[in-house]
């Protein structure tokens, strides 16, 4: 921004230093005094006046940079939408938080006239990687315009679908996306291609008419939907999640070879041991932990993190980097992984087994006995696991219950990792981080790949310790590059924004439990909460309620912290195997401590490092989002056969268009529509996220525990359909307010469970 004149006046007004920071998404105070060629004495008043605007929600601070609430960030994952009048191309953003911040921008996409020739144009549909400015109108307006630096995935115009073949030729495609249900294509005889009766498809929209069904063409195969791993390659095509590797990705991978000692510490006498899931075929992270042996630290700890040394084999620029970027993270179904790298490298030379040499870098840490880090070295290390053990052989082992394993391990590296373990509980209590409770289902399948049940696993002190020795290393590794003043891509949670604070406040009122307006807030207000209703009926409803009201956590080359751990500063670093961001972070490490080969270039910009982390940040949400889908489809067809089946649930979500329950047996989520609850009006009140008939005054609440009747399920698409057989609580009629009510009576008296309701 040019400098002021000084015939303006020298205190920018509020609306240009918010259009500065729309632009300048992070600056800080000196900035502004900088970009406004400000002097000592407007200093003062330009502090007041950002108080002023963070006060009114209008500047969020995160430590020492400022940000405008809602704004576009300066790089951008958007999805091209369409076109304007004048034929410029419009994108959104693909991540935004339309409840919190409103309708998502539009940007106008800038194509240069020179292009790069390899650089195809982008199109409708596409998933681009934006460069954004703002702008203003002489009205105020803002407008958002946005330059193209990178087409991250071209648009398939694609249909995914089950191919149901018809007796007298041509077939019917069941689109599998949920919001699709029930609007069948027709596929004619010779568009099915290759496809089969059950097979899962790929087609393309031929026709699209005012009357009769939509016409398609089957474009390609996928695979059999009674074959095993069906639901998941269902997950893969519908996100678009990449699973094979290329022929160049994996000939890199095979002839990758061993390191050698030489390049290498040699701590292979140190007796780390893994502790994993059972299932764990890639062993990522090995642990150790002594008594330090200072007499200025007693009572303190020598702990060690080992993290296998991907960087060795995986270089910048490379066939597997460039693979593993584009993955952005392994992904974990029921029936299969996805790895994020070959089998040769995550599970061979880059997994910690016991008794075999693997390279690794290696933080070792002194804690003080109140679990206080109070020094750090990072080395680039050969070592030897000791053991490879499971979460609930290492529990039972210190529980008493010791097999042939862990038994010759109980006194020498067992007792001292749970006694470094007690510390480390210690700090965490003092450093008070949000303490959700909230339990993961996990589904166990049967050999032919069918739901067999679905259980919440044990949360044991074994999972909680490898939790704390994790942060406790990639804050380490935040602090190091910091102080060595190196790029890296850090792990960051803003705080709640203050719309979903309030929307949150209110809530809790009808709860009876108040949420103080305190000028920040810390995870220690929310925690006071989730103290004070534990053990309660309402306990799960405020956890999950207090969960959706923060931000999700993501990548970013800036440091805003993470709020959720209470953390200033914090990286990841424990997990380059299934995680790009990890590798960044360990090549970052290896170019600040100059450990050898397989560094960051000196090359790479912090805007480059930006719009790496963008991209991870979206492929972690799409293997979030795929992961889950998979297993709303496997618990749909779990529960095809019990049509008619009554069932516990809880309500956890609800719109003007019905109720969303969640299933106590298996978790499953399933939609009541307002349509077919009672004999009465029902209108939606969001501030007390209830359900209330106009007439009766019957009222269905958040987090109620209801009894519903299965009467529909979508095996494919993952959905259901249930009946609501339980009567709502009695409150004061809701005062007619001239607003639709969720559902009109049409004089047909509702039956539920066999009883009429008048």
């Amino acid at each position: 921004m040019p400098k002021r004149s000084k015939t303006l006046p020298a205190l920018p007004s509020r609306q240009e230093v918010l259009a500065f920071l729309r632009t300048h998404p992070g600056a800080g105070k000196r900035e502004i005094v900088r970009a406004f060629d400000l002097g000592s004495g407007e200093r003062a008043a330009l502090k007041d006046l950002l108080r002023e605007l963070a006060d009114e929600g209008l500047v969020d601070r995160r430590k020492k940079r400022l940000h405008v609430p809602g704004a576009l960030p300066a790089v951008v994952v958007a999805e091209i939408t369409g076109r304007d009048s004048e034929g410029e191309l419009l994108a959104e953003p693909v991540e935004w938080d339309a409840a919190e911040h409103g309708p998502p921008p539009k940007v106008r996409v800038h194509i240069p006239r020179q292009r790069r020739a390899a650089s195809p144009p982008p199109g409708v549909g596409d998933r681009v990687l934006l460069k954004t400015e703002e702008s203003a109108d002489e009205a105020g307006h803002v407008r958002h315009a946005g330059r193209v630096l990178k087409v991250l995935d071209k648009s398939k115009a694609r249909i995914l679908g089950l191919y149901r073949r018809l007796p007298g030729g041509g077939g019917r495609l069941v689109p599998v996306d949920k919001k699709s249900l029930g609007r069948e294509l027709s596929v004619p005889a010779g568009a099915e291609g290759q496809a089969e009766d059950g097979d899962l498809v790929s087609a393309d929209l031929v026709r699209q008419g005012r009357f009769g069904l939509n016409t398609a063409r089957v474009r390609e195969r996928l695979g059999s939907i009674a074959s095993e791993r069906a639901i998941s390659l269902i997950a893969l095509n519908a996100h678009g999640i990449p699973h094979v590797f290329s022929p160049a990705v994996l000939a890199e991978a095979e002839a990758a070879r061993p390191a050698p000692l030489d390049d290498y510490e040699d701590w292979r006498a140190l007796p780390l041991v893994t502790i994993d899931p059972a299932d764990a075929k890639d062993h990522d992270d090995a642990v150790h932990a002594a008594p330090d042996p200072d007499p200025g630290n007693p009572g303190g700890f020598i702990l060690t993190v080992a993290i296998a040394d991907v960087a060795r084999y995986v270089r910048p620029g490379s066939a597997l980097d460039r693979e593993a970027k584009l993955r952005g993270n392994s992904v974990y179904f029921p029936d299969r992984v996805v790895p994020m790298l070959p089998e040769r490298i995550s599970n061979n030379l880059c997994s910690l087994r016991p008794n075999e040499e693997r390279p690794a870098l290696a933080v070792r840490m002194v804690i003080s006995d109140g679990g206080k880090k109070l020094r750090h070295t990072f080395h680039r290390v050969m070592m030897r696991s000791a053991a490879k053990l499971a979460y609930p052989q290492a529990q039972g082992a210190i529980d008493g219950r010791p097999d042939e394993a862990t038994a010759p391990l109980i006194e020498g590296v067992l007792r001292p990792l749970w006694a470094a373990y007690a510390a480390l509980k210690e700090a965490r209590a003092a450093r008070g981080p949000l303490d959700l409770d909230l339990p993961e289902r996990k589904v166990i399948l049967k050999p032919d790949g069918s739901v067999d049940r679905v259980i919440v696993p044990e949360r044991l002190d074994a999972h909680r310790l490898i939790e704390e020795f994790m942060i406790l290393a990639n804050v380490a590794a935040a602090e190091t590059l910091e102080h060595k003043k190196t790029p890296l891509v850090y792990r960051v949670h803003d705080q709640p924004s203050l719309e979903k604070l309030e929307s949150l406040r209110t809530f809790l009122a009808t709860l009876d439990i108040a949420l103080p307006k305190a000028p920040v807030q810390r995870p220690s207000h929310f925690n006071s909460i989730l103290a004070r209703v534990a053990g309660s009926d309402t306990a799960q409803l405020v956890n999950e309620v207090i969960l959706r009201s923060q931000a999700q956590a993501e990548y970013a080359a800036e440091n805003y912290g993470h709020f959720g751990l209470n953390l200033r500063r914090y990286a990841h670093f424990t997990s380059p195997i299934r995680r790009y961001a990890d590798l960044i972070v360990h090549r970052a490490m290896i170019r600040a401590l100059k450990l050898g080969d397989g560094a960051l270039p000196e090359s790479i910009t912090r805007e480059e490092l930006a719009e790496t982390a963008a991209e991870i940040s979206v492929a972690e949400r799409r293997a979030m989002a795929a992961e889950r889908d998979t297993v709303d489809r496997l618990i749909a067809h779990h529960l095809a056969d019990r049509i008619g089946a009554s069932f516990e649930g809880r309500i956890a979500g609800m719109t003007r268009a019905g109720l969303f329950v969640k299933l106590a047996e298996t978790g499953a989520d399933g939609f009541v529509p307002a349509a077919t609850i009672g004999a009465d009006f029902f209108r939606f009140e969001e501030n007390r996220m209830a359900l209330v008939g106009e007439r009766t005054g019957e009222t269905f609440r958040l987090g109620d525990t209801v009894t519903v009747k299965l009467v529909e399920a979508a095996p494919v698409a993952g959905a259901l359909r249930f009946e609501l057989l339980s009567e709502g609580r009695l409150e004061a009629p809701a005062p007619r307010s001239g607003k639709r009510a969720v559902r009109r009576l049409t004089g047909k008296v509702a039956r539920r469970s066999g009883r009429t309701r008048k």
